[in-house]
């Protein structure tokens, strides 16, 4: 494969962009927004962030080795003793994307493109684990799933990758449209449509409004979609036949999947369906949402080529990230470790998983607030009594402005819970507890900072 570099000719394209000094200019072979990161043939955009700006770091770059830098058209003065090529343009952020697309048209990969409600990283690194039994394959890397992230994502792939797994998120309109069009997908896929950043996006069908748009740009590519035919809305999605594959949990559809049973720990056995394959395997991971997420990623594996064999090769090696439906064993208990988000959906299924290990009866939940719920916060905090009221021999335990309304729930239902008002007095709650025998499960929306209480439960769970 050819190495990808940026000529003086692509960075014409740029909107806005005046170049100075172009006959000093060196074609491009990486593109960062780190002066740290910078290497030879680096081309150093600044961008301005919460915390830090780019511009001041210019200098820092070019002493790295970067051979140009591209700056906010009204910082150009500051920068009089820079003698490497400068770009100036009016947006360094926009420029950051327009640069992505003109790097993701030299790509030979192909692309897949993830976005939902929830599981979409769940999703995303099934399904990178699963090409890599044939594949080289790049993924978004953490979080950088917005409109910097994905424009990162594309940038840190290269000629050597053969497909590109993105995550695409949004808690606002227009952000899903615009980061599609840059990754410009050759296969989307959308995972649910709940009421995560329902705030922001007022209700389901604005959630779909925004996430749609990542289908519609497979589409305007000539790629292909894969609809959630379990979800309903999802599967209103109107496309050609040979331009979608559909896959269920409930239907006969291109991949079926289904769960013939939990393991007393709760990992599921699943089935799967796909061209008159029939496969079946212990999932290493846990409950029936992560089993969602494997039928989805497996969908889009074998449809990108991966045997049957290679499917169950890899399916073994996938892992949970920490924060994410992560179980942890410990010397007589199970932890969930769920806590780098929450919305109503994700909740729900953790309380689920929670049902589904059986190897021990007590169980423990330490539920913080769910964020972005916006005029909805009350009604969805408290519906989370209904999953909970599955579950025999639990204490839950609470805290946050927001789930104080699931706290006087539970207790009308004469369901025992204790509700905190600040994290000291939790912690202290916890440093008495005895956690032998039990199943714990911590979530919360990441400002919470949940996974703090993390540290104390394992402490005196071992």
């Amino acid at each position: 494969m050819k190495k990808i570099r940026l000529n003086i000719e692509d960075l014409f394209e740029l909107p806005s962009a005046v170049i100075y000094s172009p006959d000093k200019f060196k074609a491009i072979s990486k593109v960062t927004i780190d002066s740290l990161n910078v290497k030879k043939n680096s081309l150093f955009i600044a961008i301005k962030g919460k915390r830090f700006d780019g511009h001041d770091f210019v200098k820092d770059a070019v002493k790295n080795g970067a051979s140009v830098v591209l700056v906010n058209e009204k910082k150009l003065n500051e920068y009089d003793d820079v003698k490497v090529p400068i770009i100036t343009v009016k947006n360094t952020i926009k420029a950051l994307g327009d640069i992505a697309k003109i790097w993701r048209k030299k790509l030979s990969a192909k692309v897949v493109a993830i976005t939902g409600s929830s599981g979409k990283t769940t999703v995303k690194d099934m399904l990178a684990e699963l090409l890599s039994e044939k594949y080289s394959v790049s993924k978004t890397k953490e979080n950088n799933n917005n409109h910097i992230g994905v424009p990162l994502t594309i940038l840190n792939t290269n000629g050597m990758h053969e497909v590109l797994v993105a995550e695409l998120g949004t808690n606002h309109f227009e952000e899903i449209s615009y980061t599609s069009k840059i990754i410009s997908p050759d296969y989307a896929l959308i995972t649910n449509i709940g009421t995560s950043h329902i705030q922001f996006l007022k209700n389901k069908n604005g959630v779909w409004k925004e996430k749609s748009a990542l289908f519609d740009a497979a589409i305007e590519n000539n790629g292909k979609v894969f609809i959630n035919h379990d979800d309903p809305i999802i599967k209103k999605y109107k496309v050609k036949r040979n331009q979608s594959i559909k896959y269920s949990m409930k239907a006969q559809t291109n991949v079926c999947g289904k769960i013939k049973k939990y393991t007393d720990d709760g990992r599921p056995l699943v089935e799967l369906i796909s061209n008159r394959k029939k496969i079946s395997a212990e999932l290493p991971v846990y409950g029936e949402q992560n089993a969602r997420s494997f039928i989805a990623a497996a969908a889009v594996a074998l449809e990108l080529g991966i045997s049957t064999n290679k499917l169950m090769i890899g399916l073994q090696k996938i892992k949970m990230p920490a924060g994410r439906m992560n179980v942890i064993k410990l010397k007589n208990s199970y932890l969930i470790d769920d806590t780098y988000n929450a919305n109503p959906d994700s909740t729900e299924a953790a309380i689920e998983l929670v049902n589904q290990i059986k190897i021990y009866k007590r169980k423990f939940l330490f539920l913080g607030d769910m964020l972005e719920l916006g005029k909805h916060e009350k009604i969805l905090h408290e519906n989370l009594v209904d999953p909970i009221m599955k579950l025999s021999n639990v204490d839950i335990y609470t805290i946050g402005k927001r789930m104080k309304h699931l706290n006087k729930k539970l207790i009308e239902k004469k369901i025992i819970a204790k509700h905190f008002s600040s994290r000291e007095s939790l912690l202290n709650q916890i440093k008495k507890m005895d956690f032998n025998n039990s199943v714990i499960l911590v979530k919360g929306s990441r400002r919470m900072r949940m996974e703090k209480f993390l540290i104390t439960i394992k402490q005196k769970a071992y």
